[in-house]
């Protein structure tokens, strides 16, 4: 009975998921009375409920190509139709003697059918063992399908009848069925069992390889259905929420719904997810703004830490959600982004969105056209532009309903913010019904930048935690008031007993000032230069009490163990030396590996204080009890106010402290300019489209002349009216108008051969369209300063290119840029007048080529004496702009050769590790050390990181904390539904009917 159950229950569910999907005619069938027949009419009535299943049909599989996945299906096709003979011989030999004389069926042959099966059965387990190897390499859900053929009528002849009265339902494929008349074999006249029999033979004798494409293509179709009852109703209540909460965006109505516009399922996951049960007030206020209602663009300012990117993240899924569009949000730093990535990555699972990582190397162009789900962009400045231009060629620029951009202020800071300049206009020239959120602490022409993105305002002084600024002269500490007549009170003396020696070491009193708060608090200290950083943190180390080794002992000691570990072996001797007591040094010397780690440790408070430079303001979030700023001064700049913001604003732990300090220690010397400093307001944002002329006009001419966005010289003059550089054309222009800045630029890219004249017979309207260097140049997003060096040395390159080795590829890849920071010690060179550039790149590329033969940092490192962190940021420049040469390869047919050997070699120089650790790479947060750990553990696929268990991943990996083993499924999930997606997408394009196909009346006329 126990057997039989099981054998029922797995019947039922192979009949489940072999249902046809809705829209498709169901063949009608002669039905046999029963409780076979009954239960096969119940599940043919039953609706068929969406899926959302994480099982992927396809496996690894990318296409139905001869040479992957159906390579195998022919091989089990063949094993199993060999299977199906051996079974039919034995069918007949049963049959024979089971006939009478006059050639009809025996009464008694129904007994003697019984006592063959047991040798039958044994029979097919012995051939299901030997097709067992055949089909390892099979996904689940088509071995499974193997079964069902191999006990189907049109597999095996002599099944009992009930048995297929019974499973009939379950054979069913959503295009093709196997014949149903053999059922009846035993029970029919012999002329009517001979048709029957040949009818079968000639369907036994198709390919199965016909069927499983049908099988495939079905289930490519229709998706397959969920029986989880919870789930089913959970994703019920959540499409009911959200069409409610669409309404009522729609309707002028004040209700928001239960959680602003949004499903209650939202706020829930954010206390899952944050911990956030409850928004500031600023928050609700902001988000209930009738501007932000009306969907008009909208500038908020709020100091550091003050909650801004939760309002943001919050109007991203309305859109999303509710109003089903797509959202790019723009980040400055490629760490942030994948910070960003995966903290909303659960999210997208949850609710049904994709999230997708536009940095580095990383980002298809155009992006992929979704069906239904939507794709929130998470990008930087660079990659965002690129996006947006993809959008616009194809005519998708629409699709964008919201464009988020994090710290706006850096729209007046060098190429970076001309870029970011050149992609908010496009996008409000192109899409008048895209809206545009900007965020940003350090703030102050916010009029300005009202006219240009054409928004509403708000700003707030909100702080969760109280932040009070000192000033440390001397001994002497003062507290920054504005109401002071020098805009400083005197506050205390500090409190410290230095020995002769210690002052020596420590004239700042440094030691001092941080044991007033470690290790029980966290303490950042920000130094001019990074050898000030590694400096700094050993002195205070060699001061500090053997008290402090004590403190979480344990974790230290692991942290250091896991720095060896993803290092080979190898750990920075100073950090060695500074990380027993709780302290490290954190700038762009360290590998990304060694920052995450370390940044780990100092957020669960394993470290307590960080020596670092001023990147770490505008990076990670990493707050602290009290900001020490060594000096007024970043490398030899006196300190911006901007700046100064930005690092004090780190201070002060929003739910873990109740109060945070600064404190710039400076000498008198500089105490005119502090004055000045801490009472002065913020630096205005002035745009750079003009000063930053190759990444800034010139590249914005032609990209607006390739997109065909404005073609003449009265459209492109319009365009520039409408930037940031248009509206501030008053300051900023004092000699030139804005029309001849545009003739001027117009000229010099028509003699560089980018750009060429049309032939028009007035003047007036004369117009310009680009040339294929000129589109190549734009479409890799190559400097402009660069473009005509590149497209030499390729040239150059096609006569003699080495391939028995990388070595000539990474030269042609190795970033221009780069060159100037690089002073190799090669003077043999020198004395033969070689050029500088040519020496420097060819230095760096025996660099790169070595880091992919030996893919260790610190080996590189030792070798060529250069700072690790120098290589990484090498391999990261050398990687995209490998990337952008590749797109520049695609628009010149003469370099058709670089274009499959560039897409390896970018590959190689994105991930540096061995081929198998790659895919796990893939993941945002998996880096190299990582990715080893993964693949020794078993997780050796994205397949098996999406179905991990995080709890079971705590356990067999070490130093992987509980929040990045979410993170890391999450993030593995969000990728394997994407690609199924695209797989998805191609099968039904395959499928959809070409829209100029050619119809039956059509054939007519012409034969007409």
């Amino acid at each position: 009975m126990d057997e039989g159950g099981s054998r029922l229950r797995r019947r039922v569910s192979v009949r489940k998921r072999a249902r046809p999907s809705p829209g498709e005619p169901r063949q009608e069938r002669a039905e046999e009375p029963g409780a076979g027949s009954r239960r096969r009419r119940t599940a043919e009535a039953q609706p068929l409920q969406s899926n959302d299943s994480d099982e992927d049909m396809f496996g690894d599989y990318d296409s139905f190509a001869e040479n992957s996945f159906l390579a195998h299906v022919d091989d089990a096709g063949r094993q199993c139709m060999q299977d199906c003979e051996r079974g039919k011989h034995a069918a007949g030999l049963g049959t024979e003697g089971l006939r009478g004389e006059g050639g009809a069926t025996a009464a008694g042959g129904f007994a003697e059918w019984e006592t063959d099966e047991p040798v039958r059965s044994r029979s097919r387990r012995e051939d299901a063992s030997a097709q067992r190897g055949t089909l390892e390499d099979v996904p689940s859900s088509q071995a499974l399908y193997f079964g069902n053929v191999e006990n189907s009528p049109a597999g095996v002849g002599n099944q009992r009848p009930e048995e297929r009265g019974w499973e009939a339902s379950s054979l069913d494929t959503p295009n093709e069925e196997f014949p149903r008349n053999s059922v009846e074999q035993h029970q029919q006249p012999d002329d009517a069992s001979s048709e029957v029999r040949r009818g079968s033979e000639e369907n036994r004798r198709k390919s199965l390889k016909e069927h499983l494409k049908s099988a495939m293509t079905g289930n490519a179709r229709a998706q397959t259905p969920v029986f989880s009852r919870t789930k089913q109703l959970k994703e019920t209540l959540l499409s009911e929420e959200i069409s409610v909460a669409k309404k009522t965006m729609e309707s002028s109505s004040d209700d928001l719904g239960p959680f602003y516009s949004l499903p209650s399922k939202v706020r829930d996951l954010y206390v899952q997810f944050k911990g956030i049960e409850k928004l500031y007030e600023w928050q609700h206020t902001c988000l209930t703004l009738n501007s932000v209602q009306e969907r008009k663009n909208l500038i908020y300012s709020l100091p550091t830490s003050g909650g801004k990117t939760l309002v943001a993240e919050i109007l991203m899924l309305q859109e999303l959600l509710c109003r089903r569009r797509d959202v790019l949000m723009i980040l400055p730093y490629v760490a942030i982004v994948q910070e960003k990535i995966s903290g909303l990555s659960s999210f997208g699972i949850e609710l049904g969105f994709f999230v997708e990582e536009y940095a580095g190397s990383k980002g298809k162009f155009p992006p992929i056209k979704r069906r239904e789900k939507k794709s929130l962009y998470i990008a930087t400045i660079e990659k965002g532009h690129s996006l947006v231009n993809s959008l616009i060629e194809t005519g998708r620029i629409g699709s964008l309903g919201l464009v988020v951009v994090d710290e706006l202020h850096m729209i007046g800071e060098g190429s970076r913010g001309a870029i970011l300049e050149m992609t908010l206009a496009k996008i409000l020239y192109t899409s008048k019904t895209t809206q545009i959120i900007g965020m940003s602490a350090t703030l102050n022409n916010v009029e300005d930048l009202q006219e240009f993105l054409q928004a509403e305002c708000y700003t707030s002084q909100f702080r969760p935690v109280e932040l009070k600024e000192y000033l440390k002269i001397n001994d002497a500490i003062y507290e920054v008031d504005n109401k002071a007549e020098n805009g400083m009170t005197f506050s205390r003396l500090l409190n410290c007993q230095y020995s002769d020696t210690l002052k020596k070491m420590d004239p700042d009193h440094l030691v001092a000032l941080v044991t007033e708060v470690i290790p029980n608090y966290s303490c950042l200290v920000f130094c001019p230069t990074k050898k000030n950083c590694e400096n700094v943190a050993e002195m205070i180390c060699k001061f500090l009490s053997k008290e402090y080794l004590k403190h979480r002992e344990k974790e230290k000691h692991e942290l250091i163990k896991n720095l060896k570990s993803i290092s080979g072996g190898n750990v920075c001797p100073i950090l060695k030396r500074t990380i027993p007591f709780g302290v490290a040094y954190h700038h762009s010397g360290l590998t990304s590996d060694e920052k995450r780690l370390l940044e780990e440790a100092y957020s669960t408070g394993a470290l307590c204080l960080f020596t670092c430079t001023s990147t770490l303001a505008a990076g990670v979030n990493l707050p602290a009890r009290r900001v020490i700023l060594r000096a007024p001064y970043v490398a030899k700049e006196f300190l911006k106010r901007s700046q100064y913001k930005q690092m004090i604003g780190r201070a002060g732990r929003a739910g873990i402290d109740s109060v945070g300090e600064s404190v710039l220690i400076l000498q008198e010397k500089d105490k005119q300019q502090v004055s000045e400093l801490i009472s002065r307001p913020l630096e205005n944002c002035y745009s750079h489209l003009v000063q930053e002329f190759t990444k800034g006009i010139q590249t914005l001419f032609l990209s607006l002349i390739g997109l065909k966005i404005a073609t003449n010289l009265d459209d492109i003059c319009h365009f520039m009216g409408g930037t940031l550089f248009g509206v501030q054309q008053k300051i900023l222009l004092k000699e030139k108008s804005l029309r001849e800045i545009t003739v001027e630029w117009l000229r010099y890219l028509t003699e560089k051969g980018l750009l060429q004249k049309d032939v028009v017979d007035k003047p007036k309207d004369e117009s310009f369209h680009i040339t294929k260097l000129g589109r190549a140049s734009f479409k890799g997003t190559i400097d402009l300063a660069y473009c005509d060096i590149l497209y030499r040395d390729l040239k150059k390159g096609l006569e003699g290119l080495v391939l028995e080795s990388l070595l000539h590829l990474i030269y042609l890849t190795t970033p221009y840029d780069m060159a100037s920071q690089c002073v190799p010690d090669w003077m043999i060179y020198f004395r033969q007048k070689v050029d500088k550039d040519i020496v420097n790149r060819l230095y760096l590329s025996f660099v790169l080529y070595t880091l992919l033969k030996e893919t260790n940092i610190w080996s590189v490192s030792e070798k060529f004496n250069m700072p690790r962190g120098y290589i990484q940021s090498l391999l990261a420049g050398a990687a995209s702009f490998s990337s952008c040469v590749l797109h520049f390869c695609e628009e010149l047919e003469e370099f058709w050769v670089y274009r499959a050997l560039l897409v390896e070699l970018t590959k190689k120089l994105t991930y540096c590790v061995k081929a198998e650790l790659i895919p796990l790479m893939e993941v945002t947060g998996v880096l190299e050390g990582r990715a080893k750990q993964l693949y020794n553990a078993g997780y050796k696929s994205l397949i098996h990181l999406a179905n991990a268990n995080p709890e079971v991943l705590i356990r067999t990996v070490d130093h992987l904390s509980r929040r990045q083993a979410k993170q890391i499924v999450s993030s593995a999930k969000m990728l394997l539904h994407e690609k199924a997606e695209a797989l998805q997408e191609e099968v039904e394009e395959l499928l959809r009917l070409p829209s100029d196909f050619p119809s039956v009346e059509a054939s007519s006329t012409e034969k007409a």
